[in-house]
């Protein structure tokens, strides 16, 4: 058999403890990789390089900004933590007790631990592994050989955070295709893409993990596959960014969130049993959505509206912006879950429309004529 390489984890790699995370990235911290969004999405355009071989800057939040994310985290705390009992909860009332959990990194890293923590709660042990998986070039291919080599495939559980229109959920079950049996039911927290069977609820609600970049998600960097730097045989590549430490708040989240379990665990069975008898088709609603976004403001290419408050944040953060476009506060059931956003448009000079109806709390939609990085389906510039 090939042998493949060894996970990472912290304190070596990423600040969370070292079992509750196994990391299938190559380490590649001291490479250069980033650039100004302006300059990374020209370099982007001009090469026709793809959008994972290179990093954004990491965005460095001002104290208002900060000051919001901790607002927004004891605001949610509860809501997450619901979210996160009940997955687990159906994960085991439909996959069984023995799981492995494969979170899709990085926005899925934070709740992998999540739902290992809940586990350890019931008295299950579900190890957790993180990998990479990149649109249009499908999921890292060694860390799946790694993870077939050492448990069940039958077993494992790949989970994200979020679903936006459906890209991440689509380019998994194509990769996952060519590999026996793995399930390719994505679990999330929220679903407001109707886009899987497996989630905590499809309320398009502010999830906090998504205000932050790697002070969130352990300071590790978005996965980087680059042909360059990386050889057949290695996992796909990430940064861990220590220098970033004294601004960490990835662990704070986690037991913030995680304090909320006993309070929230006697209404997890009901929650459970309502999604279970009803209707959970992954239907792809949100894609009909952003083709008519995309239509009405004369975009062309679905790749450049990204709904949902996750990743409307994500926009702001690091690509180029257009406009943000927001449902109105009196239709929402928690407004100040845009308040962050508001802030981020702010500070950018951006446009934020309210638009009644709309099915997501907000879209973000990448500048069409102007950001050079505005990927299109298979990664590559449009």
């Amino acid at each position: 058999m090939t042998s493949t390489p060894a996970p990472l984890s912290g304190p070596q790699f990423g600040s969370y403890l070292p079992d509750e995370v196994s990391w299938l990235l190559t380490d590649l911290s001291g490479v250069e990789l980033e650039a100004p969004a302006e300059e990374r999405e020209e370099a982007i355009q001009s090469g026709g390089a793809h959008y994972a071989e290179s990093l954004p800057v990491e965005y460095q939040p001002s104290a208002e900004y900060r000051k919001l994310f901790a607002d927004a985290l004891e605001r949610t705390a509860r809501r997450v933590a619901l979210g996160v009992g009940v997955v687990a909860e159906l994960l085991r009332a439909e996959r069984g007790d023995d799981l492995l959990l494969a979170s899709l990194a990085r926005a899925g890293t934070p709740v992998g631990i999540l739902l290992r923590r809940w586990a350890i709660r019931q008295g299950l042990h579900w190890p957790h592994v993180a990998v990479s998986i990149v649109r249009g070039r499908g999921i890292d291919e060694v860390a799946l050989r790694w993870i077939a080599a050492h448990h069940d495939p039958a077993s494992v559980v790949f989970v994200d955070g979020w679903t936006g229109k459906g890209a991440i959920v689509r380019e998994l079950s194509a990769a996952l295709e060519r590999f026996g049996g793995f399930s390719d039911d994505l679990a999330v927290l929220a679903d407001p893409g109707h886009c899987v069977r497996t989630f905590g609820t499809r309320e398009d609600y502010l999830i906090p993990s998504a205000c932050l970049n790697s002070t969130v998600s352990g300071l590790v960097s978005r996965t980087v596959l680059n042909e360059r730097l990386l050889a057949p045989g290695q996992f796909h590549g990430a940064k861990f960014y220590a220098d970033l430490a004294p601004a960490d708040e990835s662990n704070r989240f986690l037991d913030v969130v995680s304090s909320w379990f006993d309070d929230v665990a006697a209404e997890v069975p009901a929650v459970v049993e309502g999604l279970r008898s009803g209707d959970r088709t992954a239907s792809f609603t949100g894609w009909a959505e952003v083709e008519r976004v995309s239509e009405h403001y004369g975009i062309g290419d679905v790749n450049l509206v990204k709904p949902g408050v996750g990743e409307t944040t994500r926009v702001l953060l690091r690509r180029v912006p257009w406009r943000v476009l927001v449902r109105p506060a009196s239709e929402l059931s928690h407004p100040d879950d845009l308040a962050h956003v508001r802030l981020l448009a702010d500070q950018r000079g951006v446009v934020v429309e309210e638009v009644p109806g709309l099915s997501y709390s907000a879209i973000g939609l990448i500048h069409p004529r102007f950001t050079r990085g505005a990927t299109g389906a298979d990664g590559l510039a449009v």
